[in-house]
């Protein structure tokens, strides 16, 4: 099963967020040449307490387990965060974390 790793970390009033997502991220071009199905992620969304903190679609130019950062204010210590990617497949991937 895919998973996201999360390191979420809140300094100063400003929650840093690290994700790495495990994921092959075949684009068209290296699906052909290795005679499989192209498949990335499309789709990626950060939430905390139901809010969305991050959104992004993307695309097949992403490297292969993409590494993605970001940040955001307004959580606090303790406060789940919920990381969700969909690929080009539909496979829909839920990570959780609490924020430090």
């Amino acid at each position: 099963m895919a998973k996201t790793r999360i390191k979420a970390k809140l300094r100063n009033g400003v929650v840093r967020v690290k994700t790495l997502s495990k994921h092959p991220m075949l684009s068209y071009v290296e699906a052909e040449r290795a005679k499989k199905e192209a498949n990335f992620i499309t789709y990626f969304v950060a939430e905390v307490n139901g809010k969305v903190v991050f959104e992004v679609s993307t695309s097949q130019f992403l490297s292969k387990d993409p590494y993605i950062k970001f940040a955001f204010t307004g959580a606090q210590k303790g406060d789940k965060i919920t990381i969700t990617w969909v690929d080009l497949k539909g496979t829909k991937v839920v990570s959780n974390a609490k924020i430090r």
